[in-house]
């Protein structure tokens, strides 16, 4: 792997990968156990209450010495306090999303934090250069969880944000072997951002039943769905065929957030509940058969990446 990565330098890592924010999946362990594989392990706090994170921070901090961060989705109800509870702690990175990248980049900053942003199109990349974030996070749709509603997939969407800005650029959303991060490189990327993989791994703090649901999925067992409320990746299941359902009938914005209720998404992921939960998860995890450590797949990644760019010298 190409040193003097822009990616590693900015966070302080060995590798350009990192795990993603997942709710109800990145907990303290799993951000802690990529950390110390050589990459950087984020804590999703869209699923935590301010005292939780802070409790999952100081876990983190004393399960490894390397560097870690905190995803925080703007769009959640406890954000102002999620951040106050991340400056007091001096956690050294934070990605935020689903929200204007204006609104906390300079706060975080004056606390010390880098500060990257999700973004959906090459406009809101420009939106996060001028708003001084020090990396971009290019999504594309194959990505589980909230999506952009412009549905790019991440192979159109990272060269339009690499010629859009001049920040350090990670790719996200379909990402899971070390040949598919090469391809984001080959695209403009200099780093990774992988959610699934991580996802599915021992340390992921999701419940069994949903991570054994995940691994027999197929091609096409997912869908793009809520696209009135927040565009969602979910797995097909009771519920999103009665999502399905519903917007084929032209439901409203509120009788979707009515049929979605609240909780729904830790009744799926965390619970378990694989019939009327909400289950949230990335098309490439049709790919995936099996749970392995985190630390697993870092090195795998970093060796299938090599391999790989040995292979098409060759050619």
């Amino acid at each position: 792997m190409e040193n003097g990565n822009r990616i590693c330098a900015l966070f302080g890592i060995r590798y350009p990968i990192v795990s993603g924010g997942m709710v109800w999946c990145s907990g303290w362990r799993l951000a802690a156990a990529v950390s110390e594989a050589g990459g950087l392990g984020l804590i999703g706090s869209g699923s935590m209450t301010p005292e939780l994170l802070r409790e999952h921070i100081r876990r983190c901090r004393a399960a490894t010495a390397k560097p870690f961060g905190v995803n925080v989705p703007q769009m959640y109800r406890y954000t102002d306090q999620i951040m106050e509870v991340i400056i007091e702690e001096r956690v050294p990175v934070v990605f935020t999303s689903a929200g204007s990248p204006k609104r906390w980049t300079a706060r975080l900053h004056e606390a010390g934090c880098k500060v990257a942003h999700v973004v959906s199109s090459s406009a809101f990349a420009r939106k996060s250069e001028e708003a001084g974030v020090d990396a971009v996070v290019a999504e594309g749709f194959e990505a589980g969880g909230h999506n952009g509603r412009e549905e790019t997939s991440t192979m159109v969407l990272v060269p339009h944000v690499r010629a859009a800005v001049s920040l350090p650029l990670l790719a996200a959303g379909g990402i899971a072997t070390g040949r598919s991060m090469l391809a984001a490189f080959a695209l403009g990327a200099e780093g990774v951002q992988i959610g699934t993989r991580f996802a599915l791994t021992e340390e992921s703090s999701a419940s069994e039943a949903f991570k054994r649901r995940c691994t027999s999925l197929c091609e096409g067992d997912t869908i793009l769905a809520l696209k009135k409320l927040s565009p969602t990746r979910l797995v097909r299941n009771e519920f999103c065929r009665a999502v399905e359902e519903a917007e084929a009938r032209g439901a409203t914005a509120g009788e979707l957030s009515e049929l979605l209720g609240r909780g729904r998404s830790k009744r799926g992921i965390f619970d378990g509940e694989l019939t009327e939960g909400e289950l949230e998860i990335g098309q490439v995890a049709s790919l995936l058969r099996d749970l392995p450590p985190a630390g697993e797949v870092v090195r795998n990644l970093v060796s299938e990446f090599d391999a790989a760019s040995r292979r098409l010298a060759e050619l």
